[in-house]
């Protein structure tokens, strides 16, 4: 398995390409903004892109989606219990960074837990982690997770949201810390870290 990690948009958001080093088969996670750079890579890369995963609806983590969906005619997918949040990604991307974007695409399937994205392969486990966001998940590869905004490589995702729960932010922190330490960490945002160095930040 073979990973592109780019920083995307205001918020520098962590877009994925994550592909099978034989087939080119390739998952797109988290396209936040800048799709043109994103295609960009792909065609550097000559990669053969299959589907979009977001790890949540929050705007950031999806404004690109509508455009790549397009361009490559994959399906858009997502846990259920954050499709209010990709309803309102337009409006929140106007109200926090002032900008006009298209509306996210709708969801062509949604993920649940323990459920296997192949591409290639290689295979990517699905891992129900909600707290930031009901809908939050993880993706899990051989000795690699993609945490989303659940962990990152010095802290956690924010639980003041109205939507957010601290609780479900604990509980899911749990199941990611009884990976192996040495599981590599691509976080939603920030330098990629290993599950034992960012759980010792959180003592």
């Amino acid at each position: 398995m073979k990973v592109q990690r780019l920083s995307v948009g205001q918020l520098a958001t962590n877009c994925y390409l994550v592909w099978d080093e034989k087939t080119k088969e390739t998952l797109i996670i988290d396209p936040g903004e800048a799709a043109a750079y994103i295609e960009a890579k792909i065609a550097d890369l000559k990669l053969k892109p299959t589907a979009l995963l977001a790890t949540h609806a929050h705007f950031d983590h999806v404004l690109a989606a509508l455009e790549l969906k397009l361009a490559y005619q994959i399906p858009f997918l997502i846990h259920a219990k954050d499709l209010f949040l990709l309803k309102q990604a337009q409006k929140s991307a106007q109200y926090f960074l002032g900008i006009s974007v298209d509306p996210a695409p709708s969801a062509d399937r949604f993920l649940k837990e323990k459920e296997k994205i192949k591409f290639g392969q290689e295979v990517l486990k699905v891992m129900e982690t909600p707290g930031h966001t009901p809908g939050g998940i993880s993706l899990l590869g051989q000795g690699v997770i993609f945490s989303g905004d659940t962990l990152f490589a010095n802290g956690l995702g924010r639980t003041d949201f109205s939507y957010s729960s601290k609780k479900d932010l604990d509980q899911s922190l749990n199941k990611i810390f009884k990976l192996p330490k040495a599981t590599i960490l691509y976080p939603g945002h920030g330098e990629v870290s290993t599950i034992g160095e960012a759980k010792k930040e959180q003592i």
